[in-house]
């Protein structure tokens, strides 16, 4: 909790300055806190921007390098600042306020000239203005009536109800004056909804044209269908144009600096989330779009161009690691520059020399990194999916930013050791250690088995708030980690394994990399072992109960325990609709083989069920049933409620109960 936390990042126009958000946690007010802060790009003391009550966040610098706009609700609710900026100094003026929408903004940026900025603000469809939607906004709160009546799925998402608001793009003069909703009438989520990742939106270098993510499918609880829209801002009777193809999602445009192409991530396949993540690259001319990189089989999870509008930069998941890497747009010079640890937010300095990127690994939370991928004369050309030239050009990287190097030192946080191990099939999974503190080899150690989510997801050499590997490690326990059939970063066949197979042959990658963790380490006691997982984990989790008996303790944290009633609560139709390959009408059969509920006569081990009351991806219904079941069998069990989160529990005192209880759980039962 003392853990400054890293937010978005911004680099200027000169290449002199990063940008960044930071957020304080307040234990004792259960507050997190967002402030900017400034560094130079070529080290030296950060400096704090802005230190209001309310907090600021969305810090980037204008085209022009003159001013800067960030987000705040210093005023009561989130509205766009600007500040003059001096690039000499890397100080800023006193900032004013530019919106003043009674629905708020998100997500702002600037238009190449340095004169307008784009943002997102949620708004009644039907609205021409905002006084239609702040009455309609004070009508509702001041109505007696609570209820709310639904003709359409999705009527919930995430952690909140849809309503009849919807998010739309705005464009707003640095002057002043009304916002221009540019999605007037639009009955859809423009962009729809993300829980983080890349901006889902972007100017072309001219100023003239933006692109933008929107799913127009008419169901969209079992749709992943996004396409990619362009619009003219120069021409008021514009209309959106789609430009993507695809059946599957297509996400993150972003125009090349010379304003030829929109490169973006491309899904093949219509109504599956987590289908390969493709570059491809649209020709503004003509009208085609070509895969960049046809036979890379890993996702590419975001991406930048370079300054010559001839090389992308790009993060990708690799066997536990979000490596980055570079290609050109005819698919030649595929160079790959960091080995360990997780990248992400990447930004070309203007020269094209440095790669600014936030990185983190299991054992430090996000800093600001500086790549000099320039530094490695001799890359030369290999081939598409890396498989000649130089398996690495690794770039010289220095660290920018030290948020939390005085905490660090205090810290004895062991080294994440990897291993590989052959599975059902002779397939290879892997698997990571974690150590405790003061790690003695003479000694028998208690294990926590972490189960990730997803089922698309993996562990591996990052750092986690909610998750962290190090902190379960650190009152004596040794963590093992698998990344069973379901992972990402090995492959889309791997991925796609899964399907249909819930709990086959991942459970089977489950316990045999417990095994091989067991026979090859020595210091691990496989009588004291508890399992724990969160999501697709908290499933796994479920299945386990019914499944084996090895454990002594289980913690499921908010996880599928009748995939029946589960498709019914959800919000996401399209995961439940293609991972059990239908509906319960449909495919019976499928939901039933794979149901936890249906194992019940075997549950005996001791076992913490967690869920929250607004985690509409998995009803906090799955919680109960299970609860229900193991208090009438006699099983000693415990649930930890929480009403005011959802899918995640991120209140810092809630985060703090988490984790006491779910140690203290532990504890009991193998210590």
């Amino acid at each position: 909790m003392q853990m400054r936390r890293l937010g978005g990042i911004s680099v200027s126009p000169d290449g002199r300055w990063v940008m960044y958000s930071a957020t304080d946690v307040d234990l004792d007010e259960n507050t997190l806190t967002s402030h900017l802060w400034i560094v130079p790009v070529a080290g030296g003391p950060a400096r704090a921007l802005t230190a209001s009550m309310a907090g600021e966040s969305g810090g980037r610098f204008s085209p022009d390098g003159k001013q800067i706009l960030f987000e705040s609700a210093r005023d009561g609710r989130q509205q766009i600042w600007l500040a003059d900026f001096d690039t000499t100094q890397g100080t800023i003026g006193e900032p004013h306020r530019l919106t003043s929408l009674s629905t708020g903004t998100s997500g702002a940026i600037w238009s190449p000239d340095s004169r307008h900025i784009l943002f997102v603000s949620r708004v009644y469809p039907d609205c021409s203005d905002d006084a239609c939607n702040q009455q309609r906004d004070e009508e509702k709160k001041e109505s007696k009536v609570k209820a709310m009546i639904f003709t359409h799925l999705l009527y919930r998402h995430w952690n909140e109800f849809t309503g009849d608001k919807r998010s739309h793009l705005f464009l707003v003069s640095v002057d002043g004056g009304a916002p221009r909703d540019l999605n007037p009438g639009d009955p859809h989520e423009v962009p729809p909804f993300q829980l983080e990742g890349p901006r889902q939106y972007g100017f072309s270098p001219d100023g003239k044209e933006i692109a933008f993510e929107e799913d127009l499918d008419p169901v969209a609880a079992t749709s992943t269908n996004i396409d990619i829209f362009t619009l003219r801002l120069d021409d008021p009777n514009a209309r959106p144009v789609k430009i993507s193809t695809s059946p599957g999602g297509d996400h993150t445009p972003r125009y090349s600096p010379d304003g030829r192409y929109i490169a973006w991530r491309s899904q093949a396949r219509a109504g599956y989330e987590s289908d390969r993540f493709r570059l491809v690259v649209y020709d503004r001319t003509t009208g085609k779009i070509r895969d960049v990189l046809p036979k890379f089989d890993r996702w590419v999870d975001e991406f930048t161009w370079a300054p010559d509008s001839k090389t992308i930069y790009f993060a990708y998941g690799d066997e536990g690691d979000e490596r980055v890497a570079s290609v050109d747009i005819d698919g030649s010079h595929f160079v790959k520059y960091t080995r360990r640890g997780e990248y992400g937010d990447l930004h070309v300095t203007p020269d094209g020399k440095l790669l600014i990127a936030a990185k983190t690994t299991v054992r430090m939370p996000g800093e600001v990194y500086a790549l000099n991928v320039q530094s490695s004369a001799a890359v030369l050309p290999g081939t598409e999916d890396g498989s000649s030239g130089p398996a690495f050009a690794v770039a010289e990287e220095r660290q920018v930013t030290h948020l939390n190097d005085a905490l660090l030192e205090q810290l004895n946080m062991q080294e994440m050791q990897a291993f590989w191990f052959r599975s059902i099939g002779g397939v290879r999974v892997q698997g990571f250690i974690i150590k405790p503190p003061s790690f003695d080899p003479g000694k028998k150690y208690p294990v926590k088995f972490l189960i990730h989510g997803g089922p698309q997801g993996a562990w591996g050499e990052a750092w986690s708030y909610r998750w962290n590997p190090e902190l379960f490690a650190a009152n004596g326990y040794v963590v093992v980690m698998i990344n069973p059939r379901g992972s990402t970063g090995y492959g889309q066949a791997f991925i796609d394994a899964v399907n249909g197979d819930w709990g086959g042959r991942p459970y089977i990658d489950l316990m045999r990399g417990l095994d091989y963790a067991e026979v090859h380490n020595p210091f691990i006691d496989k009588t004291r072992e508890c399992v724990l997982g969160g999501s697709y984990g908290g499933y796994m989790a479920d299945w386990i109960l019914g499944h084996t008996h090895r454990f002594r303790c289980i913690v499921t944290h908010d996880g599928m325990f009748n995939p029946v009633s589960a498709y019914g609560t959800t919000d996401a139709l399209w995961f439940m609709e293609w991972e059990f390959k239908g509906t319960p009408w449909t495919d019976r059969a499928m939901y039933r083989r794979w149901s936890p509920m249906l194992a019940e006569a075997n549950f005996k081990t001791p076992t913490l069920v967690v869920h929250s009351q607004l985690d509409y991806r998995l009803d906090v219904s799955e919680g109960y049933q299970l609860f229900t079941t193991l208090q009438r069998m006699g099983v000693p069990s415990k649930m930890l409620y929480f009403p005011d989160e959802g899918h995640w529990v991120l209140k810092p005192q809630d985060s703090e109960l988490w984790y006491k209880t779910v140690n203290d759980w532990v504890d009991q039962w193998t210590k």
